[in-house]
């Protein structure tokens, strides 16, 4: 059609039979940033359900059948005859080496840690009692909101710092939350790269995060001749020697395109996939390539992803006073996150300063690759599953043990 014939064709993601017209020139375009996020479950996280813990003791002399339809009222009603636990994630803090690692004593305290995210809700009373630094990227609000269909910046959030319950792993950190993605139309957490770019360049500029947490990402365009606005901010972030752990993606599978997500591709992030509680890695999980578009390979510790972290029903909280079971590797983002906390915390020398550059990103991520836990002694790294499982008390003995460091 007649001044159509210099724009390109993008089918909507819910809707292949629908396109959209796209100008190639635009600055800031990236492939599908608007489809639902990336690092999130690719199905709805699920409400654990909420047992009353109210006690009842049948008196001597009740028939067994009246016995029996009391049980069934109890039941359906929701209260229990018995104190029942509601489930938690204790396998995962087990599986990676959480608990073996709280014997030290390290919270996470004096690391500055930025989630870009949904935002978060603070009215779970695991979360009521921590003071959170709040930016609004999508809004004008002044205190915390999470603008998620499903909360998933509160349930993000959670893995760290909830104190009821399942109990986050770096309760110690000093956090920062910026709502940069939030629901749409079809009741998908989305949003525009342009806002996670900016909220990636204040968390670097504003809050002088130690730490940049993106449990989020869009598709890679390896035919794209720039690099997306996301990319650019991340880049610049880890040249300044800022860590930045990213979900690999929840597209695994018979349709896995083989390219983590988007700012994960960058090299010195540490992009995450999911395990599950067999340590098996998640069949969602994300794969990588080693080839990189202008056809060079990547090299090590700069393989993607680089480890993989517990990602399948994790335990962690929703609004209010309820708990949500996930899946993604958002979750597994999460945890790298914590681990790297308490880390930082136990070697702040290679926390950044207005002196660093990346090389301390490196001797870390080396660490990381020498401390994981390997499915194939064999084989150094695999497309799925990276380097290996995360082990953070095997991470900090890999640290502790090195004679030389990034400053030397």
């Amino acid at each position: 059609m007649k001044g159509l014939q210099d724009v390109e064709y993008l089918p909507e993601p819910d809707d292949l039979r629908i396109l959209s017209v796209i100008d190639p020139s635009a600055v800031g375009f990236q492939d599908q940033w608007r489809a639902e996020v990336t690092g999130w479950a690719p199905r709805q996280a699920a409400p654990v359900p909420n047992m009353r813990r109210r006690k009842f003791l049948l008196a001597n002399g009740v028939l067994f059948s009246l016995a029996v339809i009391m049980m069934l009222y109890v039941w359906n009603s929701g209260v229990l005859f018995l104190e029942l636990p509601p489930p938690n994630s204790e396998w995962a803090i087990e599986q990676s080496e959480f608990d073996d690692f709280s014997q030290l004593g390290y919270t996470g305290e004096g690391v500055r840690v930025c989630m870009v995210d949904t935002g978060i809700d603070l009215s779970n009373p695991a979360l009521s009692q921590f003071q959170v630094e709040f930016k609004d990227m999508i809004g004008d609000s002044m205190v915390p909101v999470d603008y998620g269909f499903v909360a998933h910046g509160t349930l993000m959030a959670g893995i760290l710092i909830s104190d009821q319950h399942q109990l986050g792993i770096a309760r110690g950190i000093t956090l920062a939350m910026v709502a940069a993605l939030g629901a749409d139309e079809n009741n998908l957490n989305s949003g525009s790269e342009d806002t996670v770019a900016k909220s990636i360049r204040w968390c670097q500029d504003e809050f002088q995060a130690d730490i940049i947490s993106l449990s989020l990402g869009g598709e890679q365009n390896v035919e794209m001749d720039t690099e997306g606005t996301s990319v650019s901010a991340v880049r610049r972030a880890v040249d300044s020697g800022i860590f930045v752990v990213a979900a690999a993606g929840n597209d695994g599978g018979e349709g896995d395109d083989g390219l983590v997500s988007v700012p994960g591709n960058v090299a010195r992030v540490i992009t995450v996939g999911a395990s599950d509680r067999s340590q098996e890695v998640w069949v969602n999980s994300s794969a990588g390539s080693q080839k990189l578009p202008n056809g060079d390979m990547r090299t090590d510790p700069h393989l993607k992803p680089e480890v993989v972290a517990p990602g399948v029903d994790i335990i962690s909280t929703g609004a209010g006073d309820t708990w949500f079971s996930s899946s993604g590797t958002s979750d597994s983002t999460v945890f790298v996150t914590g681990a790297l906390s308490l880390l930082l915390e136990a070697f702040p020398q290679y926390k950044p300063t207005t002196e660093s550059n990346g090389d301390c990103i490196d001797f870390v991520k080396e660490s990381l690759r020498n401390s994981s836990l390997k499915y194939d002694e064999l084989i150094a790294h695999d497309d799925h599953w990276g380097y290996g499982q995360l082990q953070v008390y095997k991470w900090y003995e890999d640290l502790n043990s090195r004679t030389t460091s990034c400053n030397e």
